[in-house]
């Protein structure tokens, strides 16, 4: 049986790149006691399946597998001392006075304290009920993610000729390496005007394979009793309603979903957080610090990244000032709320403070050439190009804010000839 302390001044709540990060951030900040707990056997989270290369160029200057990443961070965690894991465990819940109870095979139930939260649990794939497919249910239907998991976890093949719906990133790198395993990639096929995943993919894994990318384009109709035997595909209008007229049949034994991740915010809902409709995650102030004083969250939970590079920048500071927090070192209120404006979908975090250095990432609506970034009407950045499916990272120091004076501080993406 494992032996929990019955207080840590930090408590972080998944062991996936974040949550490694937070615990590093906390122990940064001077911590000395901080648990991770993970409902996995192994830490890494989705990292571990991830065999393909890309990460680490922003934190370590290098390209790394996802399993080297990870690894770079679970070394790291457990070098320092206080930082100890709970595997295969989950929490039940969070009391407003950070009473946090959890369960595990090691523990059994057990109840703890806790001088701040983390949450860093990360997202899940949307599946077909989520877009309701027509058709029949037959096996070979699935989540790129599980694809890619049976492929570089469990050497399994899912099928032979693959169809993929939605342009994610997992989906690109998996018609990539479903291709690089010798099956046949029939095509991505995506219901809006643009790709969804980084541009980079597209080219890599879409181009240098051959393999097209179907734009406003859908899955109409899945055909097949026991196996999926082909699907229908159309061209859609502006309000994505398929052209039946001019659809077609591509034959498949296997179709991918790769139409999204949702924050897990289960546990979040039960704490009664205050939540964006938009990005699905609790609403944050600079330090991160949701509506649950001293319960932080940051990763995926909070919004859905493109590059765990900035995963773990920002749990580094989300676990930084829940330390800092523990240590009852608590940072002045925010005073300027974050709008999003014009071509912005969502900016976070919610509210800024004039006292320090804040991080926004936001990300654009539609797509926009030479165009201008403006907060309030202070600050001006030129951008090349914004695409939804990149975020957009800026970095506001004090000086910046102070010459701000309102209340409600609106962030824009505007046609340079409109600024």
């Amino acid at each position: 049986m494992t032996v929990l302390k019955a207080r840590y001044d930090v408590v972080v709540v998944g062991g996936g790149p974040a949550g490694l990060a937070a615990a590093i951030g906390a122990r940064d900040a001077g911590c000395g006691e901080i648990l991770i707990v993970d409902r996995e056997k192994e830490m890494g989270g989705i990292l571990n399946q991830c065999i393909h290369s890309g990460f680490g160029l922003h934190n370590f200057k290098e390209e790394l597998t996802g399993p080297e990443y990870a690894d770079r961070f679970i070394r790291r965690v457990y070098a320092e001392p206080g930082i100890e894991i709970l595997p295969e465990s989950f929490i039940l819940d969070i009391s407003p006075d950070l009473q946090v109870t959890l369960m595990g095979g090691t523990v059994g139930l057990s109840e703890i304290k806790a001088g701040a939260v983390v949450l860093a649990m990360g997202a899940r794939e949307r599946s077909r009920g989520a877009i309701r497919t027509p058709g029949f249910r037959p096996a070979g239907v699935m989540t790129a993610g599980l694809a890619q998991r049976m492929v570089n976890i469990e050497g399994l093949l899912p099928g032979r000729r693959i169809a993929i719906l939605g342009s994610g990133d997992i989906g690109l790198i998996m018609a990539r390496r479903l291709s690089l395993e010798g099956c046949e990639v029939t095509g991505v096929y995506e219901i809006m005007p643009y790709c969804n995943g980084l541009t980079r993919n597209v080219v890599q894994c879409l181009k240098d394979f051959d393999i097209p990318l179907h734009l406003s384009t859908t899955m109409a109709f899945i055909h097949g009793r026991d196996r999926v035997k082909k699907v229908t595909v159309a061209p859609v209008a502006g309000d994505f309603q398929p052209f039946m007229d001019r659809a077609w049949d591509v034959d498949c034994d296997t179709i991918l979903m790769s139409i999204g991740l949702i924050p897990e915010n289960e546990l979040s809902r039960q704490l009664r957080l205050q939540m964006d409709p938009i990005t699905g995650g609790p609403r944050v102030s600079s330090t991160l610090e949701t509506s649950l004083p001293g319960v932080f969250a940051c990763g995926n939970v909070l919004h859905i990244h493109d590059l765990v590079d900035n995963v773990s920048e920002e749990a580094l500071r989300a676990g930084a000032f829940a330390g800092e927090l523990a240590q009852n070192r608590r940072r002045p209120q925010d005073n300027i709320i974050l709008q999003a404006g014009d071509n912005v979908r969502y900016c976070l975090p919610h509210t800024l403070s004039p006292d320090r250095e804040n991080s926004i990432y936001l990300r654009c609506i539609h797509p926009q050439k030479d165009c201008i970034l403006r907060l309030g009407n202070f600050f001006e950045k030129p951008l090349r190009l914004v695409i939804p499916s990149e975020m957009i990272r800026l970095t506001i120091g004090p000086e910046v804010l102070e010459r701000f004076y309102g209340t409600a501080l609106r962030i824009d993406i505007v046609a340079k000839e409109d600024a």
